[in-house]
C-alpha cells in the first residue's frame, strides 16, 4: 500500500508540468463471467491511450496504474519495456515531447473490496454484477491515468461485455458489433468517471424544463439495481426526488446541468453511500427498502440523491484542485442536500434531522486527536482517504448554514452563481469562492474564513443568567469556551430562547433574541426584563456550530419534563446537548439514560427517536459504570418493551421500538417474546414482522446462545440472498464461543477471502457488548497484526479492520496503556494508521471518563 500513495507535492509538479487533452479507454469485461483459469486474481484487459500535453520538453514524469501486468506500453511510438518502466503502481515516462501520447496495455484486476471495478457474483441466481468506485484515488486499478483531481481531461469510454450485458457510463452509450461506445464526457477528473455493468434491472423516466431563453432542457433519466431487488425497487419516488431537486438547483444556481444523462445505480457491497460521478450517480443498494421502513429511511435517501446531484455543480463542474479543499465539495453538498430537502421535497423537517444527526457526527470528529480545519492539510492519498469526515461533510455543512445567515441565503446562491459560472470545468481553491462571496455580500470573508475555515476544535456556549428582586431577568450573558488544544473562541450568530410552561404544563418558548457572540462572554441585552425563565436554549434554531450547555436551573427543568417542549427542534437541541454532556462525563450516563426512558416515548420526530435509541444504547455499553452496566441495560430492556407495547399498532414508532427492542432484550423473557414473533406464537398488534425484521430479531438471540447455527441456516435458506448472507454472516460471527471468536477473527485478519461487505457484517458480528470477556483475548494480538494489516491490504479494507476491531469494549486502563504503548513504539508508521489508533484511544479514554462520571468518582463542577 506505500509504494501506491501519491503526495501533494508530486501532484503540484506534475500539474505544473503536464496538461491532459483526453483519455480513450478501452475495457473487455467479459472475463467477468465463466470459471476463472489460472492462478492469481481474476482480470480484465484495459487499453488506454492518454494525449497529453508536456511544457518542458525532455522532462520526466510519470502515470499511474495498478494491475497485477501490463502488456505493453507506448510513448509516442515507441515500444517501452513494461518490466522497466512499470513497478506495480506507476508508469515512469522518460524524455517526454511538447505533445505525447501514452497508449497502455494491461491486465486489471477484479476487485472484491469495493475499490476499483468491484465483482459481485448474487448468491440468489449466481448473476455477475459489476461497478466502479474510485474516490479518491482507484481509477488507476481499471485504466492508466493521471490520478489527481486537477488533471481533468474529456474521457471516451468503450466497453466490451458478455451478451444479454448492458453497460453504463458517464455518457450515453451505444451497442454495436458487440461494442459498447459512450459519448466523450466533458472535462472531468479522473475519480469521477464511472462504469456499471451485468444484468441489471433498468427503469427509466425523463425531465425537462424551459430554460427560459427559448430553448427547453431535456434529461433522461435512468434507475438500475439488480434483478433480485426489482421487487422492492421504488424507482417511482427516486424519480420523484430527483425531478424535484433538478428544479431545486435549476431555480437556484441559474446554470444548466451539464452532463447530460442522470443515471443512478443502487450497487451491491458498496463502501459509501453514494458516488457523483456524472451522469451515472452510484448508491450503495441498502436504500433500496427490502421491509418496512420509517420516514427517516426515505428522508436520509432523500437527503444522498440531492447530496450527490448538488455535487454536479459542487465538484463535478467546478473541482478542488486538491483534496487540501476537498470541503469545496462535501461541505457544499452536504449542505445542500438539507437545503434542497426542505425546499423541494415532502421533507419539510430535514433541518431537525441535520441538528441531530449529522451534528452529532461533526461534534464527535470535532473532539478526536485528528480532528483538523475544514480546509485541511491533506498531504497524501492516505490523508485525503481519511479525511471524508465528520469535519469535512457535516462541520462544513454547519458552518456553511452559518454563513448563509451571515451573508444572506440571496447573496450566498449569487455568489455560486457566479463561481460556477466563472470556473466551469475548471479546478479552484479556498480564495476562489471567498472572492466571489465578497463581492455579493460586501463583507470581508478573510476573518471568517480564519475563524470557522482553517481552525479546529468546537466551541461551547453556556448561558447565565441573573435575575432581579422581582424575578425577571436582569442580565442574560452567553459564555464561551473553547478546548485547551484548540482554543480559537469564534464569532458566532446565535438565537437564545426563553422558555417557560403553560398553564397547560407545555414548555413554550415566549422570548427569543438574536445576538453576535464574540470573544469569552456576550451579554443579550435584548433579553433584559424578560420574566424569569424555566429553560434558556443558546443556539435556539441551531443558527451556529456549537456545543450548546445549559444553566442548573435550565438542565433540572430538562430532566423533569424534557418531553414537555412543544418544538421539535428545541427538544432536538437539547436531547443532543444532553448527548454531548454526557460524552463530555458532564452528565452520568445512568441520568441520560433516565431521561430517555422517561420522554423518548413522546417524541414525535422518528429520526430523533431512532438517534436517541442509539444513543441510549451507547450510553449503557461505554458511558455507564461497569458495576451498574448490567442494572442499565436490564433497564433500557424492560423500557424498550413498555414502549414497543404501547405504541400505536402499525406506527413507525412501532416499527422503530421493535427493533430496538431486539437490540436491548438480555433476558428469557424478552427472548422468548422475540423467538415467539418469529415463529408466529407470539404477535403484537400491528407489527409486521418482514424478513428484515425476523435477522433483527435473530442477531440478539444468536449473540446470547439462544439461536444456534442451524436456525441461522433455516433463515438463510428463507432468505437465500446477497442480503441474507450478510445476516447470517453477521449473526455466525456473533455467536457466543471461543472458537467462533477465533474464526471470525482469522477470517477477517488472516485471510483476504471475504468481500468488503463480508468482512464488514464479520466485523459487527465479532463486537457484541455482550462477550467482553471472549474478546479479551484479542487486544494484545490487534495490537500485533495492525501494522502488517496496514501494509498488505487495500486502504479501504485496512481501515475497516483497524476501526472496526479496535478493543474498544475492552474498556480498562490496561488497553489504554496498550494503545498508547503501540503509539510510542510506532512514531514511524503511516500517519493514516497512527490516526485511526489514535481514534480509537480517544473514544476509549472518553468511554472511561464518562464511566468515571457515572461511578461518581468525578467531580466536574
Amino acid at each position: 500500500m506505500p509504494g501506491e500513495n501519491l503526495s501533494r507535492d508530486e501532484a503540484r509538479e506534475r500539474a505544473a508540468l503536464l496538461s491532459v487533452d483526453g483519455y480513450d479507454v478501452s475495457l473487455d469485461l467479459r472475463s467477468a463471467v465463466g470459471d476463472q483459469t489460472g492462478d492469481g486474481p481474476r482480470t480484465f484487459r484495459s487499453v488506454t491511450t492518454i494525449r497529453f500535453r508536456c511544457n518542458e520538453p525532455g522532462a520526466s514524469s510519470f502515470a499511474d496504474l495498478i494491475a497485477p501486468s501490463v502488456t505493453a506500453v507506448s510513448l509516442n511510438g515507441r515500444d517501452l519495456d513494461p518490466g522497466e518502466v512499470f513497478d506495480g503502481s506507476r508508469i515512469a515516462l522518460e524524455d517526454l515531447a511538447a505533445d505525447n501520447e501514452l497508449i497502455v496495455d494491461a491486465q486489471c484486476a477484479y476487485s472484491r473490496t469495493g475499490e476499483g471495478m468491484h465483482r459481485f457474483v448474487d448468491p440468489e441466481d449466481g448473476e455477475v454484477y459489476l461497478y466502479t468506485q474510485y474516490e479518491p484515488a482507484d481509477s488507476r486499478r481499471v485504466f492508466a491515468n493521471f490520478e489527481q483531481p486537477d488533471l481533468k481531461a474529456p474521457f471516451r469510454f468503450e466497453v466490451r461485455a458478455p451478451q444479454g450485458w448492458t453497460v453504463w457510463s458517464n455518457g450515453v452509450g451505444d451497442l454495436a458489433d458487440g461494442v459498447w461506445r459512450f459519448a466523450e464526457t466533458k472535462p472531468i477528473s479522473t475519480y469521477i468517471t464511472c462504469v456499471v455493468a451485468g444484468p441489471y434491472h433498468y427503469v427509466t423516466d425523463s425531465y425537462s424544463r424551459d430554460l427560459g431563453d427559448g430553448t427547453t432542457l431535456e434529461i433522461p433519466l435512468g434507475a438500475l439495481c439488480r434483478k433480485g431487488l426489482a421487487p422492492y425497487f421504488d424507482s417511482d419516488d427516486v424519480f420523484l426526488v430527483t425531478k424535484q431537486g433538478l428544479d431545486f438547483f435549476h431555480e437556484h444556481f441559474d446554470y444548466p446541468y451539464p452532463f447530460g444523462k442522470y443515471d443512478q445505480a443502487f450497487v451491491p457491497e458498496y463502501n459509501l453511500g453514494a458516488m457523483e460521478n456524472p451522469g451515472l450517480v452510484t448508491f450503495r443498494e441498502e436504500f433500496i427498502f427490502r421491509g418496512k421502513v420509517t420516514r427517516a429511511s426515505y428522508e436520509g435517501r432523500a437527503n444522498v440523491i440531492l447530496h450527490e446531484m448538488a455535487h454536479m455543480w459542487f465538484g463535478d463542474l467546478v473541482t478542488m484542485v486538491w483534496w487540501d479543499d476537498l470541503w469545496l465539495k462535501e461541505s457544499f453538498a452536504d449542505f445542500m442536500g438539507t437545503f434542497a430537502n426542505v425546499g423541494a421535497t415532502r421533507f419539510k423537517d430535514a433541518w431537525i434531522t441535520f441538528a441531530n444527526r449529522r451534528k452529532a457526527w461533526a461534534y464527535r470528529a470535532d473532539q478526536l486527536p485528528s480532528t483538523h480545519p475544514i480546509t485541511a492539510d491533506i498531504r497524501d492519498l492516505q490523508d485525503a482517504k481519511l479525511n471524508f469526515d465528520g469535519i469535512t461533510y457535516a462541520k462544513g455543512a454547519s458552518v456553511l448554514k452559518q454563513l448563509v445567515a451571515y451573508v444572506g441565503q440571496d447573496a450566498f446562491l449569487e455568489g455560486a452563481r457566479r463561481y460556477f459560472k466563472r470556473h466551469a470545468y475548471g479546478n479552484t481553491r479556498l480564495g476562489d469562492l471567498l472572492s466571489v462571496l465578497e463581492e455579493t455580500s460586501g463583507r470581508d470573508m478573510g476573518a471568517w474564513a480564519r475563524s470557522w475555515l482553517q481552525t479546529a476544535g468546537v466551541n461551547s456556549l453556556t448561558p447565565q443568567v441573573l435575575l432581579s428582586a422581582e424575578g425577571r431577568v436582569d442580565e442574560l450573558a452567553v459564555v464561551q469556551e473553547a478546548a485547551e488544544s484548540h482554543p480559537e473562541l469564534r464569532p458566532h450568530r446565535v438565537a437564545v430562547g426563553l422558555y417557560r410552561r403553560t398553564p397547560e404544563g407545555a414548555l413554550e418558548r415566549y422570548a427569543r433574541a438574536e445576538a453576535d457572540v464574540d470573544g469569552p462572554r456576550t451579554v443579550v441585552a435584548e433579553l433584559a426584563g424578560a420574566e424569569a425563565p424555566e429553560l434558556v436554549l443558546v443556539n435556539d434554531d441551531d443558527l451556529t456550530y456549537c456545543k450548546t450547555r445549559f444553566d442548573a436551573g435550565s438542565l433540572e427543568t430538562l430532566k423533569a419534563g424534557l418531553g414537555d417542549l412543544t418544538d421539535p427542534l428545541a427538544r432536538a437541541l437539547c436531547w443532543s446537548a444532553l448527548w454531548n454532556m454526557t460524552r463530555d462525563a458532564l452528565l452520568p450516563a445512568r441520568e441520560f439514560m433516565d431521561i430517555v426512558l422517561r420522554f423518548a416515548g413522546r417524541e414525535s420526530d422518528i429520526g430523533v427517536l431512532q438517534m436517541l435509541h442509539a444513543w441510549a444504547e451507547s450510553a449503557v455499553v461505554h458511558y455507564a459504570a461497569p458495576d451498574w452496566r448490567d442494572e442499565g441495560a436490564g433497564l433500557l430492556a424492560e423500557g424498550a418493551e413498555r414502549e414497543l407495547l404501547a405504541a400505536e399498532p402499525g406506527s413507525e414508532q412501532q416499527l422503530a421500538w421493535a427493533r430496538f427492542f431486539a437490540r436491548t432484550a438480555e433476558d428469557p423473557g424478552g427472548f422468548e417474546l422475540l423467538q415467539g414473533l418469529l415463529d408466529g406464537t407470539s404477535a403484537i398488534d400491528g407489527l409486521d414482522v418482514d424478513q428484515e425484521l425476523r435477522w433483527a430479531f435473530l442477531q440478539p438471540l444468536t449473540a446470547w446462545g439462544v439461536a444456534d447455527e442451524k436456525a441461522l441456516a433455516a433463515e438463510l435458506a428463507r432468505d437465500d440472498t446477497a442480503s441474507g448472507k450478510r445476516h447470517q454472516v453477521r449473526c455466525l460471527a456473533s455467536r457466543p464461543s471461543e472458537a467462533v471468536k477465533a474464526q471470525a477473527w482469522a477470517q477477517v485478519v488472516e485471510s483476504d477471502t471475504l468481500s468488503n461487505a463480508l468482512a464488514e457484517a464479520t466485523i459487527s458480528g465479532f463486537n457484541q457488548p455482550s462477550q467482553r470477556n471472549l474478546l479479551a483475548p484479542y487486544t494484545e494480538k490487534y495490537f500485533a497484526v495492525i501494522e502488517r494489516v496496514w501494509q498488505d491490504r487495500s486502504i479501504q479494507i485496512a481501515m475497516n479492520i483497524v476501526s472496526g476491531l479496535f478493543p474498544s469494549l475492552r474498556d480498562s486502563r490496561a488497553t489504554l496503556d496498550a494503545a498508547d504503548a503501540w503509539l510510542a513504539a510506532h512514531e514511524d508508521a503511516a500517519p493514516a494508521l497512527r490516526r485511526l489508533v489514535l481514534e480509537g484511544r480517544d473514544d476509549l479514554a472518553r468511554a472511561l471518563r464518562g464511566q468515571a462520571c457515572d461511578a461518581g468518582t468525578v467531580n466536574h463542577e
